[in-house]
């Protein structure tokens, strides 16, 4: 399987011009960033949790 091209990649930025409009493009893609970033800092708080879990075990035992 071969990776995504730069003709690819035009037409998929064709594509969300056509839906959504290029004033929309903007907005969509700064959502969509602060989505990652969000899942991203979940993640982390996650294995922080998991860390100090770990810890207290240690401590316990």
């Amino acid at each position: 399987m071969r990776s995504i091209g730069i003709p690819e990649l035009l037409i998929i930025l064709a594509v969300a011009v056509l839906l959504f409009g290029g004033k929309k493009i903007p907005e969509v893609a700064k959502g969509l960033g602060e989505g990652i970033k969000n899942f991203k800092n979940a993640l982390k708080e996650e294995k922080k949790e998991k860390e100090k879990e770990k810890e207290e075990e240690k401590k316990d035992a």
